[in-house]
């Protein structure tokens, strides 16, 4: 079960602000922000934090199905873009040439915890480039991990960019550029060959003009876009749509292999105790979710039956927490599963820790609890 203690997270209020619209958001449906579009967490009955919901949800076919706050929210999706960022790498080819493997993918999508494995499987990707480790320009950071964390501070390590959350994608990248011909001292670089093949797929598959996707630098270094949360929830579905049997070498086959490397090896995406891998692991296949830093989520669910087009119900899911609180946001995720009725009530029981968090305080006494003053408004049909 996942808990939250009042010293790991300060719970801070969501400000409240008006998103203003971009041109591409004008004549579309709009959802009015409100205040039962929240997540409230109360102590002894007492209204301590709302915490500010966006959501949407829609089909392969780009139809909204159901809202929450403002789907067209323009939202800088930050590591909730690796499966697209990954898509791009594979059409350089450098995933063929470097015999990368299912795991691989996984960890080019991951934000992992570096455990071990997460290190030991980034490294094996960097050798068979011939880069070494300080080609990577992500660097180091304290483990999302905590139990990694305090295995490092006892043994006084200071962690370099292979154990960066990132270091799989970064690794990855390093692999694209020297299929490009490109130098990679500066694959990170938005103007390099390598970013700009990944500016390409996004906006493709965002299907918005290029002035549309917006883009800044993430917390690894590279350059991140912002889209409306519409927007990212279609790329999700697009990705939950692929399915084997797609023409080798096109896009189809791609987002179906990288979807697949998601779903079948979850512990690489995120780790121990992380909500992704809790996720994946309890749909066992049929569901793909990645987080963004700062509160924003991504998942793909794919659809009944063989093949894709018409009937088949894949579905994408983008979730904003406008505060950025990580905590609320897997709850978030979880309670609108739970909504949608995805899955089994079995299957999603497992996710019952991140759908409602024990808080606790310092002596492990219970202060509270997460109720969800949101609903999911339906906008279109299943």
């Amino acid at each position: 079960m996942h808990y939250t203690t009042d010293t790991e997270q300060s719970l801070s209020q969501a400000t409240g602000t008006t998103t203003v619209p971009l041109p591409y958001e004008k004549n579309q449906y709009k959802s009015p922000v409100n205040d039962q579009d929240v997540i409230i967490i109360d102590r002894g009955g007492i209204i301590e934090n709302k915490h500010q919901v966006h959501a949407a949800i829609v089909d392969a076919n780009n139809n909204l199905l159901f809202t929450i706050g403002n789907p067209h929210r323009t939202t800088l999706i930050r590591s909730a873009a690796k499966p697209f960022q990954s898509l791009a790498i594979f059409e350089t080819g450098a995933p063929d040439r470097y015999q990368f493997s299912d795991p691989d993918i996984a960890l080019m999508c991951a934000s992992h915890n570096s455990e071990p494995h997460h290190i030991a499987r980034a490294q094996s990707m960097l050798r068979r480039t011939g880069a070494e480790e300080d080609a990577l320009r992500c660097g180091g950071h304290p483990a999302i991990s905590p139990a990694v964390n305090k295995t490092w501070i006892k043994q006084d390590y200071i962690p370099t960019g292979i154990c960066n959350n990132c270091s799989g994608k970064h690794a990855g990248m390093i692999a694209g550029s020297i299929c490009l011909d490109a130098p990679y001292h500066d694959y990170h670089e938005p103007s390099h060959p390598m970013q700009q093949r990944v500016k390409k797929v996004v906006e493709e598959l965002s299907e918005l003009d290029e002035k549309d996707v917006l883009w800044a630098i993430d917390g690894c270094n590279l350059p991140a876009p912002a889209l409306p949360l519409r927007t990212l929830a279609m790329m999700f579905a697009k990705l939950a749509n692929a399915r084997d049997g797609n023409v080798p070498g096109t896009r189809g086959e791609y987002l179906s292999r990288i979807f697949s490397s998601m779903a079948m090896y979850p512990d690489m995406v995120g780790g121990t105790g992380r909500f992704c891998t809790a996720l994946m692991g309890a749909y066992e296949g049929a569901v793909v979710g990645k987080v963004g830093a700062d509160g924003c989520y991504g998942v793909g669910i794919r659809g009944e039956g063989e093949g894709e087009g018409e009937g088949r119900r894949a579905m994408g899911i983008a979730v904003k927490i406008e505060d950025g609180n990580l905590d609320m946001l897997y709850a978030a995720v979880a309670e609108i599963l739970e909504q949608l009725g995805v899955g089994t009530a079995e299957v999603r029981g497992q996710l019952e820790g991140f759908r409602h968090p024990v808080l606790l305080n310092t002596a492990g006494v219970v202060t509270g609890k997460v109720t969800h003053g949101f609903r999911l408004k339906s906008v279109g049909k299943m």
